[in-house]
């Protein structure tokens, strides 16, 4: 039996850019996207703490260092620039093996989008 378990998972970090009038994803600053344990065109739930919505995109990478986390696209309309946002990734695998897998799971600081 396979079952779905969280692989990566980013805490808590803010929104800085809302692009609209872009295709599509989620860019993510690199550093946080190897923290992590993500990589570019993975499938990612993003969950907005301010107003609930959910939706699931891919992940673009963003500048090292930056901070940024910016939804792209029609995505753009469900968050605003400051909110707080809990991103997810998940990974199917073997029963047995699901129960000793560790998820990577960091805790930046909300405000600068920083490991601390």
């Amino acid at each position: 039996m396979f079952i779905e378990v969280v692989k990566s998972k980013i805490h808590q970090v803010s929104i800085t850019e809302a692009n609209l009038l872009y295709v599509g994803s989620i860019t993510i600053d690199e550093d946080l996207m190897d923290a992590a344990n993500l990589i570019a065109n993975e499938k990612v739930q993003v969950v907005n703490i301010n107003n609930g919505e959910r939706l699931e995109t891919y992940v673009i990478k963003g500048e090292r260092g930056s901070g940024k986390i910016c939804l792209n696209g029609p995505a753009a309309r469900k968050c605003a620039v400051g909110d707080v946002v809990i991103i997810m990734s998940y990974a199917t695998m073997d029963f047995e093996e699901a129960k000793q897998f560790k998820p990577s799971i960091i805790f930046p600081d909300t405000i600068t989008n920083k490991l601390v």
